[in-house]
């Protein structure tokens, strides 16, 4: 099968693995940037183009959506969709994972365990919502925030004031989120493929730092999960419409609170923590997809 990796740079980590363990499984890899993806609408129907050619018709999409152009990006997706190529996840699902008040949103209406989150602007009333997210401190994250960045511990009243004042007059939204202590510093990464956890570990970050990021530092561990927080991760998965998704969920004294459905989920960590093949996992999920949505 031809299979086409949606991706901004070929030497990623994410990327190469996939190409390797694609050709390792017999399917043609091939790689591209969305962003130099050309979408094609005329009277023939949608067409996409790259590198001033029409791309050849692949069996199967693996969408690699970053941060850098993510609307572009997910625009080249419903493209194929349109276009009658099966994507191991779809534009729609793609954009509510990114899109972290949406993503709140919907868990949060299924009844599934989130942090109490809030989003206002210019609230009057600074001490009542900072009283009903049970602080100071709490979390502050920007909605465009990715791999910890744009997350901010605010210790007390002033810092949240300052905080909230500078992004709301830069025209930015931002949510307040209660500071589980507990949590501190770790959290649980799961990777849902197919209606099923494949692997997950747990994230500790280096000391003093309340993110745990494998990419500032943490240290993963691989786990296996109690059955409350594979099915949370199931259901998370699930309900944004994800086939493939990395979980990220706080582990507490009353279960999981789940913090980020990822729709493109980096494993090298999770590689390096479990041994697992999750670059492997992840091409048999798509070619699986593709032939299930044939049939």
């Amino acid at each position: 099968m031809r299979i086409l990796i949606l991706s901004r740079k070929r030497s990623l980590y994410s990327t190469s693995r996939l190409r390797e363990e694609g050709e390792k499984l017999g399917h043609r890899m091939d790689v591209v940037d969305p962003l130099r993806c050309v979408l094609h609408m005329g009277p023939d129907g949608p067409a996409i183009h790259a590198g001033g050619r029409s791309l050849p018709r692949p069996g199967a999409v693996i969408p690699r959506v970053g941060s850098m152009g993510t609307d572009y990006s997910v625009a080249v997706v419903r493209h194929f969709e349109l276009m009658g190529v099966p994507v191991l996840n779809g534009s729609d699902a793609i954009g509510r994972a990114k899109h972290k008040l949406a993503c709140l949103q919907i868990l949060a209406s299924r009844g599934l365990p989130v942090p109490d989150t809030l989003i206002a602007r210019y609230p009057k009333d600074l001490d009542r919502l900072m009283k009903l997210l049970g602080g100071p401190p709490v979390i502050l994250k920007l909605l465009r925030g990715t791999q910890g960045t744009g997350v901010i511990f605010a210790e007390n009243r002033s810092s949240v004031e300052s905080v909230l004042e500078t992004i709301w007059s830069l025209g930015e939204d931002i949510l307040l989120q209660r500071f589980i202590a507990e949590s501190k510093g770790k959290d649980v990464r799961a990777l849902v493929l197919d209606g099923r956890v494949f692997a997950a570990m747990r994230r500790t970050g280096p000391p003093g730092e309340f993110r745990s990021n494998i990419h500032r530092g943490g240290v993963g561990e691989g786990i296996t999960l109690g059955k409350p927080y594979e099915r949370a991760a199931i259901a998370a998965a699930r309900a944004i419409g994800l086939n493939a998704a990395g979980v990220d969920m706080l582990e507490t004294a009353d279960g999981p609170v789940i913090l980020e459905v990822n729709a493109s989920p980096g494993f090298e960590g999770l590689e390096e923590a479990t041994g697992v093949n999750a670059a492997r996992e992840l091409v048999r999920t798509a070619a699986h997809t593709a032939r299930r949505k044939r049939r």
